[in-house]
């Protein structure tokens, strides 16, 4: 009886959700948390409604990039109601219900999904344009969990240009695929950097890997986006990059990307 209620206030909730963006990929530490902080700013900077949801249970860091670790998701008669980042960009994060910031989530799997129904059904999002889901790395049981908790109007992947990171994001394809998600292509983050000194490109992670993918299992690639230092920076210290660094290499290909987005959701 309690899932069929958690069921019902989830649909009514995403019925006020006009398209739904599950950002993964098949293995931590490709960025994914800062591509979905970055493509969740720009559709707001394009005027769109957007809801931000951290449902990465283990490392809910978006609080701290958009600099609202310090605020509270507040309790409404509507429900919960999301933290505020901007006028059109609202958070909700796993990093609000811990007591301090080095408490580890320490939860068995039905507890987590507990937590991500109640993120989903109990929260006042009210109506959106977009809510893009930061969701668990790998392609285990949370991922799987939140893609079947949240039917997704389309799904992008994110890697770094080296094979073994190519590698995991062909399986989190494969992975899309069998769960029939909308494939709207694979983002190559942290593609190539450059040089502070004489600006000269230089190849960290080699170059090209996410592209190759793309061609290789005929879907979109959506784009490179550069290492930037101040991606890093700005992160640590709570700014928005791309509203800070608009002219940078790297926020105009967060916009582009976010642009690639809208269009194939229009198409689709």
């Amino acid at each position: 009886m309690a899932n069929i209620e958690e069921n019902v206030k989830v649909a009514k909730v995403l019925e006020k959700i006009k398209n739904r963006l599950l950002v993964f990929s098949g293995k931590g530490g490709v960025g994914k948390s800062t591509v979905s902080a970055n493509l969740a700013l720009a559709l707001a900077n394009k005027g769109k409604k957007v809801g931000l949801l951290d449902v990465d249970i283990h490392g809910p860091n978006l609080p701290k990039m958009l600099g609202v670790e310090n605020e509270n998701m507040g309790i409404s008669s509507e429900g919960i109601k999301p933290v505020r980042v901007n006028d059109n960009l609202h958070l909700v994060s796993m990093s609000y219900l811990l007591q301090g910031p080095n408490v580890p989530v320490i939860w068995r799997g039905p507890m987590k999904m507990k937590a991500i129904e109640q993120f989903l059904g109990d929260v006042a999002w009210g109506e959106l344009d977009w809510l893009v889901i930061d969701s668990p790395p790998g392609t285990g049981d949370e991922p799987l969990s939140v893609a079947q908790l949240i039917p997704a109007s389309g799904a992008v992947v994110v890697t770094t240009p080296q094979e073994v990171s190519v590698m995991d994001s062909r399986k989190a394809v494969a992975f899309a695929r069998k769960l029939n998600l909308n494939i709207l292509g694979i983002i190559e983050n942290m593609s190539g950097m450059a040089c502070p000194h004489c600006g000269e490109k230089i190849d960290l992670f080699k170059e090209g890997g996410g592209y190759k993918a793309a061609l290789d299992l005929n879907i979109p690639f959506l784009g490179k986006i550069p290492l930037d230092p101040q991606i890093v920076i700005l992160g640590d210290e709570g700014k928005s990059f791309i509203t800070s660094q608009p002219e940078s290499d790297a926020s105009k290909a967060f916009m582009k990307i976010a642009e690639k987005i809208l269009k194939a959701q229009k198409a689709a």
